[in-house]
């Protein structure tokens, strides 16, 4: 099974997935897998010993030209399966000239619906967003632009509103033109990345009540100012959602779970007690 995942399931299309997605490292373990280039978008299942009636969607980071499915997705998702969660990984294609600027807004999208249409969160749908995964995590909550055209979806039933976000050292709007921190900051490649992230800025869109949000980041993040988190904690407040910011001294961009040997080591427990104050995890 791919990533020693349960399940996968093809997001849009029933193919197969042989020339769905590759890997930068064929024989790395599933732990330190990094996609680098998506084809076709795929689901991947990770189901609890003990179901909590709830589940998770990761969205792993790589600064939407790769993704860390390993360290930022399927060791995320066996966190959180073993606290209960049906966790599922997302393998969502890039924004470039092949699927466009919306590509992985309408994977995300269809993946939110995919998992409400499988039963398994009754009580509840999370997602969990590390770096650009948590930009787009935060895109759940805002508008889908009326000047895109959003894909057919096969569960037009379906919200794609998650009731509860994690987001982890994203970028949330300082890469996009006009509100960087950095002075003369060069437009990111490909072209599609850099209208993603001018076109979307959740911090300034969200919709009316968002959802409850768990906020990490590192106050001295070479690659994500922390500006973003404040950014975004700002604006949650302000549209009345439930939210809490965690602001570590001295850590790496992309901590994840495995930064051992430093305070920031802690925010997964941190963010359980989180869950369980606000009613998501029993």
């Amino acid at each position: 099974m791919i990533l020693d995942a349960d399940q996968a399931w093809p997001l849009w299309h029933d193919a197969p997935a042989e020339g769905a997605f590759v890997l930068d490292a064929p024989d790395a373990p599933p732990s330190q897998a990094v996609v680098k280039e998506v084809a076709r978008p795929w689901l991947l299942g990770f189901a609890p010993a003990r179901p909590n009636g709830r589940a998770m969607l990761i969205l792993g980071g790589g600064g939407y030209t790769a993704l860390m499915v390993g360290r930022e997705g399927a060791a995320v998702a066996r966190w959180l399966a073993g606290i209960g969660y049906h966790a599922y990984v997302l393998v969502h294609r890039f924004p470039n000239a092949t699927h466009g600027v919306a590509a992985p807004l309408d994977d995300a999208r269809e993946a939110v619906r995919f998992i409400r249409s499988q039963g398994t969160a009754p009580k509840g749908l999370g997602v969990v967003g590390l770096s650009s995964g948590g930009h787009l995590a935060a895109c759940l909550a805002v508008q889908y632009p009326a000047e895109w055209t959003e894909p057919p979806t096969r569960y037009p039933e379906q919200a794609t509103r998650p009731d509860l976000l994690v987001i982890g050292y994203a970028p949330i709007s300082t890469n996009a033109r006009g509100r960087t921190i950095i002075p003369d900051k060069a437009p990111l490649e490909p072209p599609e990345k850099q209208a993603l992230y001018d076109r979307l800025q959740p911090d300034a869109q969200l919709l009316p009540d968002p959802p409850p949000t768990f906020i990490v980041y590192a106050a001295n993040d070479a690659v994500v100012p922390v500006e973003n988190a404040r950014r975004l904690h700002r604006a949650l407040e302000q549209s009345g959602s439930a939210a809490e910011l965690h602001i570590f001294a001295d850590a790496p961009h992309g901590f994840a779970l495995d930064t051992l040997g430093l305070p920031v080591s802690a925010w997964r427990q941190m963010c359980e007690a989180w869950l369980r104050q606000v009613g998501f995890l029993e």
